[in-house]
């Protein structure tokens, strides 16, 4: 496996974890108890913490990323050969 098919798969792992990570930590207005106005959403959170997230997301992912590396380097997990075209 090429080194560009290796940062594909880290990228698609990042997306993948980004949206598992993104709603961990949040508390709305609603379960805060503070009232919306102006059409704010109430459930919308009151702090989001992104930066915290992308970094804890980032470390999740290049985990994520070993384990997947090692399984395929390794042949833990048969895959079909592609034929070439």
């Amino acid at each position: 496996m090429g080194p560009l098919t290796s940062i594909a798969i880290l990228l698609m792992i990042w997306w993948v974890t980004l949206f598992a990570i993104l709603p961990f930590g949040n508390v709305s207005h609603h379960e805060a108890g503070i009232e919306t106005k102006d059409g704010g959403d109430p459930g919308a959170p009151i702090f989001h913490n992104l930066k915290k997230k992308l970094l804890i997301n980032t470390v999740v992912a290049v985990v994520v990323w070993a384990i997947v590396m090692v399984i395929v380097q390794f042949g833990l997990i048969p895959l079909p050969e592609i034929p070439a075209a």
